[in-house]
């Protein structure tokens, strides 16, 4: 059951990261751009966590996906910031 659950939050983050990517391109709407480069790295950090939990159990990625997941919510947190000086 929890392969689904893993597998599922990856495919849904990439999903979200795409379709705001996508929505930037046609719009030039800087926060989206923000948006999905946070969601394209949680979906890296989820795609560890598969790695992780399911190919590799005997390695501790732990450290790696958080400090990925903190990274992506950095990024987000430096776009908001800068988008709300404008």
């Amino acid at each position: 059951m929890s392969e689904i659950v893993y597998t599922l939050c990856a495919v849904t983050s990439a999903l979200c990261a795409g379709l705001l990517l996508k929505a930037y391109s046609q719009s030039r709407f800087r926060l989206l751009l923000w948006g999905g480069l946070c969601f394209a790295g949680l979906t890296l950090t989820n795609v560890l966590l598969v790695v992780d939990k399911l190919v590799v159990p005997e390695t501790d990625l732990s450290v790696l996906r958080l400090l990925l997941g903190l990274i992506s919510l950095m990024v987000f947190l430096a776009g908001l910031i800068l988008e709300g000086e404008r």
